[in-house]
């Protein structure tokens, strides 16, 4: 193929005709897609369905250790909850706090408590002068949904294939008080797929902050999430490296089985420091009397530990495995050598991340969605939803059928190509 900067006006303008007739066909079949969020499909759902099964009337429901989950307490969660939690992100029971259904509001709550009462004894950020958050780009968009709700200002920073550009982060880190903490999403990263590497996570744990309540934000939230069975990526422990270099309480870590067992009814934890641990415990007892550790137990019971909980994420994979490669082979087939776009390839996770050519992300967004199909709005991925270069786009190919997905991977295609001829025209 031709790259499209090689055609001359001519030839660009014949492509325009062409394309445009394409799309008007399209158009024309009133399509009705949708890959706009990572959510898991029905058949992934209905894996888990046999944890509606595990707890019933007729039994007693009691932890292991005699603790009655009907009941009040228990604050950090029953034992075999917590074991499961951290054998997902490969630290000790004892570091594990298992709270609701979701990391998310887990998070949330780490950024209020800081915010209304401090970190570990220091001042509130709201009474600091100037708060400020690190943000690997392009990232989660629900992670800087919730520094933005608190005014935190928050910089950009850009993630590469190893993760982030770790020169820059130690550089706000290390001289600017105001900093406070970063966003991280280590492995299988919202949305680009990539895994911190070694040397990444050794940088985090060697830092230096100017202020004594920078904290590590570590959203592992596809910790066993592999596509394929060679393993996986390999992600080193960051508590384990923040303890070797003498900085044990730099990093909250975060994780849930909300993409492994039922989005909306799963079990969610924060694991950090002894000393971070206990002044999480001391916020949360003032917000609840203690979570749902029926919810726990059925799910300790139903996985019989991590191995169960392993076999379960290889059949996930199964599902949407071929789903992520008829949206390779697509863009393989219908962009690659056209210089007009570049995508990842990730070995887990739930996304794909598509750059376009500079000044096309949104564009493509709105022919998209004028044609039938939903994707991510552009500028999701960055903070305040503003892509200086408005060209990120994520691709969600997890909830749509494998027919939907081909559909939708030849729209999007399609757009690609038609905007980009626009785009080159303008020039």
């Amino acid at each position: 193929m031709k790259a499209y900067k090689d055609m001359d006006k001519n030839e660009l303008l014949a492509l325009k005709e062409e394309l445009s007739g394409a799309y008007e066909a399209v158009k024309r079949k009133g399509l009705s897609l949708n890959m706009a969020r990572g959510k898991p499909s029905d058949e992934q759902l209905d894996l888990s369905m046999g944890l509606l099964d595990v707890v019933n009337s007729g039994m007693k429901v009691v932890a292991a250790d005699g603790i009655d989950c009907r009941n009040y307490g228990e604050m950090d969660g029953i034992y075999e909850a917590k074991k499961l939690l951290a054998d997902m992100v490969g630290l000790p029971p004892e570091n594990m706090i298992v709270c609701g259904s979701s990391s998310l509001s887990i998070m949330y709550d780490t950024v209020s408590h800081a915010y209304a009462l401090g970190v570990n004894g220091n001042t509130p950020w709201c009474k600091q002068e100037k708060v400020k958050f690190l943000c690997p780009v392009p990232g989660y968009d629900r992670h800087f949904a919730i520094t933005e709700s608190f005014g935190i200002e928050m910089i950009n920073i850009p993630l590469y294939q190893d993760g982030p550009d770790m020169k820059l982060v130690k550089e706000y880190v290390e001289t600017d008080p105001a900093v406070k903490g970063i966003w991280c999403v280590p492995k299988y990263s919202n949305p680009t797929g990539c895994t911190y590497s070694d040397e990444v996570v050794r940088a985090f744990a060697a830092l230096k902050p100017a202020a004594p309540d920078f904290r590590i934000f570590w959203d592992n939230a596809y910790a066993i999430h592999d596509l394929y069975d060679n393993g996986g990526d390999q992600l080193l422990n960051i508590m384990d490296e923040c303890k070797k270099a003498g900085n044990e309480n730099l990093a909250f870590v975060f994780c849930s089985t909300s993409k492994v067992t039922f989005a909306g009814g799963g079990i969610a934890g924060i694991a950090s420091s002894p000393e971070n641990a206990e002044w999480f415990r001391k916020t949360l007892a003032i917000r609840t009397i203690g979570y749902d550790k029926i919810n726990q137990l059925r799910h300790a019971l139903h996985f019989g530990g991590i191995e169960g909980m392993k076999k379960r994420m290889a059949e996930h994979a199964a599902i949407i495995r071929p789903k992520f490669e008829a949206v390779y082979e697509c863009f393989d087939r219908e962009l690659a050598g056209l210089e007009i776009g570049t995508w990842t390839k990730p070995n887990g996770g739930y996304f794909i991340s598509f750059d376009a050519l500079e000044g096309c992300a949104k564009n493509i967004v709105a022919k998209c969605k004028e044609a039938g199909m939903v994707t991510t709005g552009a500028g999701a991925t960055f903070p305040y939803k503003k892509d200086p270069k408005d060209q990120n786009i994520r691709i969600a190919p997890t909830f749509p059928s494998l027919q939907d997905i081909k559909t939708a991977a030849e729209l999007f295609a399609l757009c690609v190509k038609l905007c980009s001829v626009e785009k080159l025209l303008e020039e």
